[in-house]
C-alpha cells in the first residue's frame, strides 16, 4: 500500500510542474531507518522564482508555486486523525525533520540550490486529516510547527486535485494512478472537484479542508 500512496503523491507533484526523486523502493521493517530511507520523496519546483512570497501553512495546488525545494514524508494512516494526542505520542512522525536526515536530503539537489542557506527547503507532511473541531485542529498545528514541519497536504486535497486534472478522453498508460481515476471518472463513479461539496468556494480557487 505504501507505494500507491506515494504514488498519490508523486502524481500530485508532477502534475503541478515539479520534479519528483522517490528515495527507495523497499520497505523499511524491524529495525530503524537510516537517514536516507526516512525520507519518502525528495521535490524541486524549476520554475520557482526568489523574491515570491511563503507558502501558508496548509499546502493546496495554489500554494505550491512559492516552494522551490522540498522533502516530504508521506504518513499514509488513512483511518486516523493526527489529534495533539497522536501527535506528541508518535516521535517517528517528525524523524524526517532531524538534522541529520535534513543534511542528507540536500545533497540531492541541484548545484544551484546546494548554494543556499537552506532556508528554502521546505519539510513538507502528507497526512489524512487534522481535527474539524477547535481547540484540537489548533493546537495539532501549534504541534506540528513546534516540531519544525512547514506546511500539510492532506490526502483529500491531492486527490480531489488530481480528479479535476484527468480527462476522460485521455489514456493515462504510463501511470497507474492516474488511468485508474480516469476509468472512475468515464464511468461517472467520481466527479470533478466535487464542486457540490463547496458551493461557497470562489472559482478558480477550489480547496478542501485539511
Amino acid at each position: 500500500m505504501a507505494a500507491i500512496d506515494e504514488g498519490i503523491v508523486r502524481e500530485y507533484f508532477e502534475q503541478n510542474g515539479f520534479l519528483v526523486r522517490q528515495m527507495r523502493k523497499y520497505q523499511v521493517q524491524a529495525r530503524r531507518k537510516t537517514s536516507e530511507e526516512e525520507i519518502d520523496l525528495l521535490v524541486y519546483n524549476p520554475a520557482w522564482r526568489k523574491g515570491t512570497k511563503k507558502p501558508d501553512f496548509f499546502l493546496f495546488s495554489s500554494e505550491l508555486q512559492f516552494i522551490n525545494r522540498a522533502v516530504v514524508a508521506v504518513k499514509p494512516w488513512h483511518t486516523d486523525v493526527f489529534s495533539p494526542g497522536m501527535l506528541k505520542s508518535s516521535p517517528e512522525i517528525f524523524r524526517f525533520l532531524e538534522e541529520n536526515v535534513l543534511k542528507e536530503a540536500k545533497r540531492f539537489f541541484p548545484a544551484e540550490a546546494k548554494e543556499d542557506t537552506g532556508a528554502d527547503l521546505s519539510k513538507i507532511l502528507v497526512l489524512p486529516g487534522l481535527p474539524t473541531a477547535e481547540p484540537f485542529r489548533s493546537q495539532s498545528v501549534e504541534v506540528l510547527k513546534e516540531h519544525g514541519v512547514d506546511g500539510i497536504i492532506s490526502f483529500r486535497s491531492m486527490l480531489l486535485d488530481l480528479i479535476e486534472k484527468v480527462e476522460v478522453n485521455r489514456s493515462y498508460r504510463k501511470s497507474d494512478t492516474l488511468q485508474v481515476i480516469r476509468i472512475l471518472k468515464n464511468y461517472d463513479l467520481l466527479k470533478d472537484a466535487q464542486l457540490d461539496m463547496f458551493p461557497d468556494r470562489p472559482t478558480g480557487t477550489k480547496r478542501t479542508r485539511n
